[in-house]
């Protein structure tokens, strides 16, 4: 006989749910426990959603987007679709929360008691979009399944669906959690970090702008014919254009932005916090986490995440000094603007590299929050080389204030952003151009320009893009790259853009080394390397690339003869141990 307790996965997922162990005390013998039995009352449903929120993305190295054209370090992560080399045989795919996900909307069809259930239904509907998603962007099409099977239920033992399908299914569940979650305000704080509706509009705009752009800029190429190869192209009746679903993101987003209860997290006035707001929000616990004082609870800006706690649910995770060796890339630094709001390439304010901090100043305060913040990393990983493997620059983001005294390795427990306002901010602006082929100042004062003020730089403009021969969209993905930057959202997008091998297959490079015609100083007046560059640590030595100051040498940590990233590689190979168990699966073409 199934029981709930095949099920459910009880633990401190949520803080606000370990009083609901008290619900069990009086509960029938555990052999009684049959799914029928256990469905009785409200309580019920909202103890079994407990084990969805496991399934949120927390913290993990393989969310920061290592391997990417904005990493330049030898982490394991993302090394695989990063060079091209994804094997087949080393994939899987996970059911068991969908699973979860059916079982409480079965049991809530047939649901006879008193009081309302919707929450629960709601959030059932959004998980289940939450992990089919996931599962899009992995292997494109694949099995849906919206019922419980048992051992030899048919299902098991069908093809895969149509990306198309799936993503009509997605959109279908995100609509019926949109209905029936509550407001995000009205959440009580002992259940913060669930899920309301506008999270839910959210999600469904992160959705449609990622199909909308895959089909604009892959299409059916990765499809196969679901015949021999892939999963096909089959589109069921009334699937939304691209335009349509560009345009519901819009709308999600302006619901999102305009009633959602949601503002960014700048304390940049606050002369206590040094203009490090992009530094501290993510690693915010306690008072004790900032110069400010500030706790989670002053943090309105995270929508979708997952909850960690010191005293109750730490991350198990050394995340400091990881994310001191997680180096960026010549690229990344490249790509913030400077104080003007233009590239480096346009800027006169860019100063070149002559010196370890010149290319810093009158920047981002993003780029300085990232990667450069002092009070952040000893000098010593932020401002010079280190051996080989390094880019000559250190990384801040997610490294917690007071390591080593307030917290120490593996203790640090900031919540893991999955879907916050600043990208909320960034999905209303690219759909918009991505739908109409332009947008309004007024459209991006509403979005990246409140982005753009936390970061103390210029606005993003149509005249600023007008009178230095710049590219709108181009500057729209530029503010994501850098707003979202090892929040793991870049593999996702080199894709749906149809940039991945575009991006991935040049060498990761790292700092400008100069020559004896731009010294820096990391050479002498001779033009020999000093101690701070120490040209044979690095295997692939130096490659003379395009920078905001021309053609430059830079140190190359990870070489473009590593690198074979193809076409098939959008999306991943099925797992082989379901191909073995169901031969009406079909590999993705290319594998």
């Amino acid at each position: 006989m199934k029981t709930i307790f095949n099920y459910i996965i009880f633990g401190g997922l949520f803080l606000g749910f370990l009083g609901c162990q008290d619900d069990f005390i009086d509960l029938e013998p555990p052999a009684q426990f049959t799914d029928a039995a256990y469905f009785k009352k409200p309580g019920d449903f909202k103890d079994f959603t407990t084990s969805f929120y496991d399934r949120l993305q927390g913290w993990s190295f393989g969310n920061m987007d290592n391997g990417t054209d904005l990493s330049a370090n030898a982490n394991g992560n993302g090394t695989s679709l990063g060079h091209g080399t994804i094997a087949v045989g080393g994939t899987s795919w996970d059911y068991s929360g969908i699973r979860n996900c059916n079982i409480l909307l079965a049991q809530a069809a047939e649901y006879t008691g008193t009081g309302n259930i919707d929450q629960y239904t709601g959030e059932a509907h959004f998980f289940r979009a939450y992990i089919y998603f996931n599962l899009l962007r992995t292997f494109g099409g694949v099995p849906l399944i919206t019922t419980v099977l048992d051992v030899d239920s048919p299902e098991l033992f069908g093809p895969r669906n149509s990306r198309y399908e799936v993503v009509s299914q997605i959109l279908a569940d995100l609509d019926e959690a949109i209905l029936k979650l509550p407001n995000d305000q009205n959440i009580p704080s002992t259940d913060k970090g669930r899920v309301g509706k506008w999270g839910a509009m959210a999600l469904k705009a992160q959705v449609e702008l990622y199909e909308a752009t895959w089909e604009k800029y892959v299409g059916t190429s990765a499809d196969g014919d679901g015949t021999t190869e892939g999963a096909g192209s089959v589109m069921p009746s009334e699937y939304p254009s691209v335009n349509a679903m560009l345009q519901d993101a819009v709308t999600m987003c302006e619901e999102v932005m305009n009633s959602g209860g949601y503002e960014l997290w700048n304390k940049n006035t606050d002369p206590d916090m040094e203009n490090l707001s992009s530094w501290y929000l993510f690693n915010l616990e306690d008072e004790g986490s900032n110069p400010g004082g500030y706790d989670k609870s002053t943090n309105k800006e995270f929508i979708l995440y997952k909850v960690y706690d010191f005293n109750l649910k730490q991350s198990g995770q050394n995340i400091t000094w990881t994310s001191w060796q997680l180096y960026p890339s010549r690229k990344f630094v490249d790509m913030a603007v400077c104080r003007d709001g233009l590239p480096p390439s346009e800027s006169p304010l860019f100063q070149g590299y002559r010196t370890a901090g010149s290319e810093f100043e009158d920047r981002d305060l993003r780029l300085l929050n990232y990667l450069y913040a002092s009070t952040t990393a000893p000098q010593s990983v932020t401002l010079s080389f280190g051996g080989l493997g390094s880019s000559g620059y250190g990384n801040s983001k997610y490294a917690v204030y007071g390591f080593g005294d307030r917290r120490k390795d593996n203790e640090e427990s900031a919540n893991w952003p999955i879907l916050r306002l600043a990208e909320v901010y960034l999905i209303y602006a690219e759909a918009l151009y991505e739908l109409n082929g332009s947008i309004t100042d007024a459209q991006l004062d509403a979005s990246i320009n409140k982005l753009r003020d936390r970061a103390e730089v210029a606005h993003l403009t149509n005249t600023l893009v007008a009178e230095n021969g710049l590219d709108m969209l181009r500057e729209i993905r530029r503010e994501r790259a850098v707003e979202l930057y090892r929040e793991g959202k870049r593999f996702d997008d080199l894709k749906r853009w149809g940039m991945l091998e575009e991006a991935l297959n040049p060498s990761r490079l790292g700092r400008v080394v100069g020559s004896a015609s731009y010294p820096t100083d990391f050479v002498d007046e001779s033009g020999n390397p000093t101690e701070a560059y120490d040209a044979n640590s690095y295997l692939w030595g130096e490659e003379a690339v395009e920078t905001p100051e021309g053609v430059l040498n830079c140190v190359v940590v990870d070489s473009r003869l590593n690198h074979t990233v193809e076409e098939k590689h959008y999306l991943w190979p099925i797992p082989m141990d379901q191909m073995a168990l169901n031969d009406s699966l079909l590999q993705n073409p290319g594998y």
